[in-house]
Formats: C-alpha cells, structure tokens, sequence
C-alpha cells in the first residue's frame, strides 16, 4: 500500500489518482479551493436560483435530496434561507433508525418549514438485495445508496421541478474516477456508490424481478432531458467543509449522538456524520477488509486537509479505530439480514484482500499500515 504524503488515505481506494510528489487529487483539490473566488461562485448558485425561483408560482423551485444528516440540513439552510427557494425535500427511508437520527429528520422538515416526500422501500426486497450485494460484492447498502440517486431525480420529472440540490460530488471531494470539478449532477449516477452492476446479476435465482428494483432504475437520458433537469452540486458554489455545515446545522437543531448521549461507536471518530442508521454502517467498515481503509481514516482525512489535525494526529487515530467494527451496529446488521455471527464472519473472510493482509494467529493483518511506515512516506 502507498499511502498520500499529505494526508492518510491510501491508493488502494478506488478510482483514487494520486500525483509525481506522491498527493491524492482531493488533497490537490483541497488546495485548489484556496484560490477560488467563492464570492463569485456564490454569485453563480444566485443567478441559478433567481433562473427557477417562483417559476412555477408557489409551486415547489426545487428539490433537495436528504437525509437528514448535518449535510442535508446545511442544503436545506442555504437554500431555503439564504437563496430563499422553496424546496420539496426528497429521502429515501432508513429500514433502522437511531433515534438521534429520527429526530433529526423530523427536525430538517420543521425547522426549515419544508415538505418532505419518503420512499419506504420494501423490507422484503431490500433484505435479499442485502444479503445479496453482501455476499457478492461486500458492499450490502447498494439497494439504498441506488435508491437515494435515482429517488429524487424520478421525483423532480414526476413532479416537473428541474432544478435538483445535491451536496458534494463524493468521487471529486474524497478520491474516485470522476475527478473534475464540475456544477453539473448529471453523471454522479455513475460515482463509486451507485454504480450500476448488471441487472442479471441480481436476477439470476428468480428471488428477485425487475418489477422488485424500480427504486433503482435510473431514468433514461430521453427522459431527463425533456423534463429539462439540471442537478447540481453544491459543493460547487460554496466552499464544503463537513465540520462547517455540522456547526451551521446544529443553530437549527441537529443533535449529534454525543449531544443525545444516544451512543458512543467504536470504529468512528466522532459522533455527527452518518449517524442516523445503526446495521447500514456495516458497509462502510468493509472497505477496511477490502481496501485496507474505513471510516477514521476517511474523516481524519478530511480533519487534515481543512487544517484542523496534523498528520501525526491523524496517523494515532487510524491506528487506533480504523479496523474496529462496533457492536451495535453488527447486531443490528444480523438481526435485518438473517445471518448468525459465524455466517456474517464466513463471507467477510472472502472480501480480505492478501495483497495488503497477511494472517497472523488466525487474524488478518495490513501488511503496511500507514502507522509502520510514516518516516519511509515522509522520506
């Protein structure tokens, strides 16, 4: 594994370039925000709202897909309050909430005065695309990260709301195969997390028809350019920074799990992103079996480049949580699934990757964890 010289993230992430000097593209990215005139990018997001506000009378202007996370709620403010739009907020239902998270999504309806539209996708469906998208690929939240992409942009045609609000362009921000900057929504579709896999692939033993994955099938290019849809990043036009639009978000009554006392999670360093289901971050912690890398390491990450930890810092804390699976939120993941502990354990062992582990007493070990080789990547 090699990993960035700035910060800890390491070129076994997918789609993730780095340059000559040894720098991750988001870590030259992070850079580059520096010399951006955001006064005139803000001026940009003004006219695209003055080109939809009020165009459909008091109908809706907009639509912003949520979750009701620190991010959702920072859209919503920058729409509602300061562009002064009138937004249909869009989601996609947890099948397991936090009640911290819960809360908070009640919250984003009412602290902003928006209307809310949720699709509760089918428990039926969504366990056997779990268990088979888990045992297949090891990433078992494809049917809902699927369905939160192609939700809202359905909506905005049903509905005849062009303009779509979306928050960052993961691949662009984080490390991924589309790596330009661009206001433009329209290919994120194609991102690490809702790519498509053949459709057969989830056909195959007749559990599951086409009928079953509606939520997924992402609209044709006909229809979203009669519909005239223009979805855009955000992120595009103001400076996005997750700790910033945590700290705005809590003004309007987001609560984080430290501020509910709700749980302390192994594995995370802080208690305010992706907090509101329990069994979903399963997904998450098996990039670690995968790509040698999980949550820690993605949020010191992004602690680093906004200046806010040094990269020693960051270094103790991937050691420290990077590899640790928490509890509660493995007992959750077998109580919607089915499977027994042994079972769960059984399919993980697959998705280790001996190029970066080696096994040692029976445990898989990263053969070169950036917390062994910090003098050599500095050298």
């Amino acid at each position: 594994m090699r990993y960035c010289n700035r910060c800890v993230m390491p070129d076994t992430r997918p789609g993730i370039k780095f340059d000559q000097n040894g720098i991750c593209f988001p870590c030259l990215n992070s850079e580059r925000r520096k010399f951006i005139d955001w006064g005139k990018r803000l001026g940009e997001l003004k006219s695209l709202c003055d080109k939809y506000r009020g165009s459909n009378g008091n109908y809706y202007d907009c639509v912003i897909a949520v979750s009701g996370g620190k991010d959702s709620h920072y859209q919503v403010y920058m729409m509602k309050e300061v562009m002064n739009m009138n937004p249909l907020l869009v989601s996609v239902d947890n099948l397991s909430w936090t009640k911290t998270g819960r809360d908070n999504f009640f919250n984003i309806r009412d602290a902003f005065r928006c209307d809310c539209i949720s699709l509760n996708l089918s428990p039926d469906t969504a366990r056997k695309l779990c268990r088979k998208s888990f045992e297949k690929f090891g990433s078992p939240n494809w049917y809902w990260d699927r369905a939160v992409y192609v939700y809202p942009i359905r909506m905005a045609i049903n509905m005849g709301i062009p303009l779509i609000i979306y928050g960052e362009n993961i691949d662009y921000e984080y490390g991924g195969g589309q790596t330009e900057e661009t206001p433009s929504a329209l290919e994120q579709i194609n991102n690490n997390v809702a790519k498509s896999y053949d459709w057969s692939v989830w056909l195959e033993d007749g559990e599951i028809t086409m009928k079953d994955l509606n939520s997924c099938v992402y609209p044709s290019d006909e229809e979203i350019i009669k519909a005239k849809l223009e979805p855009v990043y955000l992120s595009y036009f103001v400076h996005w920074d997750g700790y910033n639009n945590y700290e705005i978000s809590r003004k309007y009554g987001f609560k984080s799990l430290n501020d509910t006392g709700e749980w302390n999670r192994e594995g995370y360093i802080e208690d305010y992103d992706q907090i509101d289901a329990i069994g979903y971050l399963v997904h998450p912690w098996l990039k670690y079996p995968k790509y040698g890398h999980a949550r820690a390491t993605d949020v010191s990450c992004y602690w680093l480049r906004n200046g806010r930890i040094t990269r020693e810092e960051a270094v103790k804390l991937v050691a420290e949580h990077d590899s640790k699976l928490d509890r509660k939120v493995l007992e959750d993941f077998l109580f919607f699934t089915g499977y027994t502990e042994d079972e769960f354990w059984k399919i993980v062992e697959k998705f280790y990757n001996p190029e970066i582990f080696r096994k040692e007493e029976g445990k898989w070990v990263l053969k070169e964890p950036v917390y062994e080789g910090l003098g050599k990547l500095n050298g």
